[in-house]
Parts: C-alpha cells; sequence; structure tokens
C-alpha cells in the first residue's frame, strides 16, 4: 500500500477532512476557526491548511478581538 509524502492511511484521511473543512468554508479564517473548536492545535491546524502557525495564531486572535463574548465563552487558550 502506497502513502504520500510518508503519512499513514489514517493521515491522509485527517489531511483530506480539512480540505474539505477548507473548501465547504470557503475560507482560511473560518477553516481555521473550525479546526480550533474541533480541537486541533494551531500546529497542526497549520499543517494541514498549508499555513503557518503564526498565521493560525494571529487568525484566531482576531477572531476573539472581534467576539469578546466567545473569547469569554472558551477563555483564552493560545499555544503555538
Amino acid at each position: 500500500m502506497s502513502q504520500t509524502a510518508g503519512r499513514s492511511p489514517q493521515e491522509e484521511i485527517v489531511a483530506l477532512l480539512a480540505i474539505q473543512v477548507r473548501l465547504a468554508l470557503g475560507s482560511q479564517p473560518a477553516a481555521v476557526a473550525e479546526l480550533a473548536k474541533a480541537g486541533f492545535p494551531n500546529a497542526r491546524i497549520a499543517e494541514l491548511l498549508g499555513t503557518s502557525a503564526n498565521t493560525v495564531k494571529v487568525t484566531l486572535q482576531r477572531q476573539r478581538k472581534a467576539d469578546p463574548q466567545q473569547a469569554k465563552a472558551k477563555g483564552s487558550t493560545a499555544d503555538g
């Protein structure tokens, strides 16, 4: 059985699902928010979406700043 870039079949499924999330939501910030809500750490979100962990961190900070009520409900959990 072949593996793309040395990934396991399970890793491939996760990557494909992340692509579906990104396409379904229509924007990277929306995909970042949904993956963060699902409990993925910033570094993993970045890997799945093909961006940097810093971009994910800044995106989440901007979203929390734009919606302070959501930030209070979730608590501030910034992970790099």
